[in-house]
C-alpha cells in the first residue's frame, strides 16, 4: 500500500551553483530543495497554471502563500514539488522517490527552455496582452503520458465533466503523493491500461476515449521519447496512435514539450476567439484562423495564449455544449 515517504536531505541551489552539496544534511527536515534565478520575471500562475485540471484537481494546488504544490510520476517514481518565490529567486522543493528529478527539471517547468523574445506582437491586442505579462513563459513538462491522459479526456466534452472524470480515476487508481500535501500522483501507463471498462464508464469516460488512453498507455515508452523530439516529429509520434490527432497532440506537446508553435486546431471556440479578437470577425474557422496567425510562425500558441488571456471573446449566439454523464446511464 502507498504511504507517505521520509523527508529527504535539503540542498540550496542558486543560479545554477549548488550551495550545499548534494547529500549534506540540513537542519529542521523537510524536502530536498533547490533555489533558481530566472533572470528575468516569472509568474508561476500563468506559466503552471495550464497544468491544473479544474479547481479541484487532485495532483495540483495553490496555497495562501502563493505556492504551487504539485504531484507527478517522474522516470525515477512519484513526486510531490512545491515551487515558490524566495525573493528575485524561486525555490523548489521536492519529496518523494523523483524528487530529484523534479528538482533538476525546475528551470524547464518554468520556462527556462522558453524565448520570450522571440515573440514579435503584430497586432495591438497582442502587444497590449504581451506587455502586461512579461512573466509569461512556457512550461515544459518532459512529461508526455502526464500531459496526454488528461487532453484525451477532453475530447469532445465539457471542461466540467472532463475534469470530474479526472479527478475519479486518479483517486481511484493513483497513489497518495508524498510530502505533507494530501495530493494525488496519477496512475501509471500499466495501471491505465487495465482500467476496467465499468470504471471508465462510471467515470464519464466513453468507450473511444477510455480506448485512446489505453493504446498511448501501452506504448507509453515510445510517447515518451517524443518530448525530446521537435515539434513535427513529436506530433507525428503522438498522431500514430489511433484516437490522437491534430487537437490531442498540439494540447499535449504545449505542456510535455513547451512547444511555443504547436497551435491548437479543431477547436470548437478557438478560432472564433482568434477571429474576434483580431478582426472582429464572429466565424473565423480554422483556416482564417491559420491565416491570421501566420505571422506568428513559430510562436503561434504563444500569440493564441496572449489572446485568450486578454478576454476579448465574441459575445455567445449559441447554447454551451450540452453536458452528457455517461456514469449515470
Amino acid at each position: 500500500m502507498a504511504g507517505r515517504f521520509d523527508p529527504l536531505t535539503r540542498t540550496a541551489v542558486r543560479g545554477g551553483r549548488t550551495d550545499v552539496p548534494p547529500g549534506a544534511a540540513t537542519p529542521a527536515g523537510g524536502g530536498s530543495r533547490r533555489r533558481w534565478s530566472p533572470g528575468g520575471p516569472v509568474d508561476l500562475g500563468l506559466i503552471l497554471g495550464p497544468l491544473r485540471r479544474g479547481p479541484a484537481d487532485p495532483t495540483f494546488r495553490v496555497t495562501p502563500d502563493g505556492s504551487v504544490w504539485r504531484a507527478t510520476r517522474t522516470p525515477q517514481g512519484p513526486a510531490t514539488l512545491r515551487i515558490g518565490r524566495a525573493g528575485e529567486e524561486v525555490e523548489g522543493e521536492a519529496w518523494g522517490p523523483g524528487a530529484e528529478w523534479a528538482l533538476a527539471e525546475l528551470p524547464r517547468l518554468l520556462g527556462a527552455d522558453d524565448d520570450p523574445a522571440a515573440f514579435v506582437p503584430r497586432h495591438r491586442l497582442v502587444h497590449a496582452s504581451h506587455r502586461r505579462r512579461p512573466g509569461l513563459r512556457l512550461t515544459r513538462t518532459g512529461l508526455v503520458l502526464e500531459s496526454l491522459v488528461p487532453v484525451v479526456l477532453e475530447q469532445k466534452v465539457t471542461s466540467d465533466e472532463a475534469y470530474r472524470s479526472w479527478r475519479r480515476l486518479v483517486r481511484r487508481y493513483g497513489e497518495p503523493a508524498p510530502g505533507p500535501q494530501e495530493l494525488w500522483v496519477m496512475p501509471d501507463a500499466r495501471t491505465w491500461a487495465l482500467i476496467p471498462s465499468w470504471d471508465w464508464h462510471r467515470a464519464g469516460v466513453d468507450a473511444k476515449r477510455s480506448a485512446t488512453i489505453v493504446r498511448a498507455a501501452r506504448v507509453a515508452d515510445r510517447l515518451e521519447e517524443a518530448a525530446a523530439m521537435d515539434l513535427p516529429r513529436a506530433a507525428a509520434r503522438l498522431e500514430a496512435v489511433p484516437g490522437i490527432g491534430p487537437w490531442t497532440s498540439a494540447e499535449t506537446l504545449q505542456r510535455s514539450n513547451g512547444a511555443a508553435d504547436a497551435l491548437t486546431t479543431g477547436d470548437l471556440h478557438l478560432p472564433g476567439i482568434v477571429g474576434y479578437a483580431l478582426t472582429g470577425e464572429r466565424d473565423a474557422d480554422d483556416e482564417r484562423m491559420l491565416e491570421l496567425l501566420a505571422p506568428y510562425e513559430g510562436q503561434r500558441h504563444r500569440a493564441a495564449r496572449l489572446i485568450l488571456l486578454a478576454g476579448r471573446t465574441p459575445p455567445r449566439r449559441a447554447p454551451r455544449m450540452p453536458r452528457g454523464d455517461i456514469g449515470r446511464l
